[in-house]
C-alpha cells in the first residue's frame, strides 16, 4: 500500500536494525485517514473469505482492526492483556512474548465472544517474530473457530514472524513489507 509506505518513510524512526518506531501513525498517535484506508484495503483483500469477526490484540492493533470490521460490517474483538473486574471468568488465554516490550504477557478473549465455527480474520499493526499472531491463532483454535486469514499493516520480513505463519498454510497479507532497517534506512520488499 503506497500511502502507508510513504507515511512510514516520512515519520518512521529507525531505532536499531530490528526496531522501527511509528508512534506518529500507529502506536501512540493514530492517523485516522491512513487507518481508514488500511481498513478499507484489508476489507477488499479479505471480503471473499466471508469473515464473521475481526480479532486483534490490544492496543495498537485496535484502530486498524476496527476500521477493517467497519468496512466489512462485522464485529471486532480484541484480546486483552490484563484481566478486568468485568471480564468473564471463562476465557481463552495464551502467554505470548512481546518483541518491543521485552516481556511475556497473557492475552485473553472472553469465551462468549468467540464461538465454534465462526470465521475469524486476524488483523494487527506489526509482525516481527510473530508471537502475538501465533498466540491469537491458538486462541482461535481453542474456540474451534476458523481462521480465514491474517492482515498485517507492517511486516518486518527480515524477521521470521510472517514466514512462520505462511509456512503453516495460512494466508498472510501485509500492506507494507520492510526487508531491512540496516544503516538507519528503511528498505521495502
Amino acid at each position: 500500500m503506497e500511502l502507508l509506505k510513504q507515511r512510514i518513510q516520512e515519520v518512521g524512526v529507525v531505532v536499531s536494525d530490528k526496531v522501527l518506531k511509528l508512534d506518529a501513525i500507529l502506536n501512540h498517535q493514530v492517523d485516522p485517514v491512513l487507518t481508514m484506508e488500511m481498513g478499507r484495503e484489508f476489507a477488499r483483500l479479505f471480503r471473499e473469505t466471508k469473515p464473521d469477526k475481526v480479532l486483534t490484540v490490544e492496543s495498537s492493533g485496535i484502530p486498524i482492526a476496527f476500521t477493517t470490521a467497519l468496512h466489512l460490517e462485522i464485529p471486532m474483538i480484541f484480546a486483552r492483556r490484563k484481566k478486568t473486574l468485568t471480564m468473564d471468568q471463562d476465557t481463552y488465554s495464551e502467554r505470548v512474548p512481546s518483541f518491543t516490550k521485552g516481556i511475556v504477557t497473557d492475552i485473553m478473549v472472553s469465551s462468549h465472544l468467540l464461538h465454534k465455527g465462526e470465521r475469524v480474520l486476524l488483523i494487527d499493526d506489526f509482525i516481527a517474530n510473530g508471537d502475538a499472531a501465533r498466540g491469537l491463532i491458538r486462541i482461535i483454535e481453542k474456540a474451534e473457530a476458523e481462521l480465514v486469514g491474517v492482515g498485517i499493516a507492517v511486516e518486518k520480513s527480515f524477521q521470521s514472524g510472517g514466514s512462520s505463519i505462511r509456512d503453516r498454510g495460512i494466508r498472510v497479507e501485509s500492506l507494507a513489507r520492510i526487508s531491512s532497517l540496516a544503516n538507519g534506512q528503511i528498505t521495502f520488499d
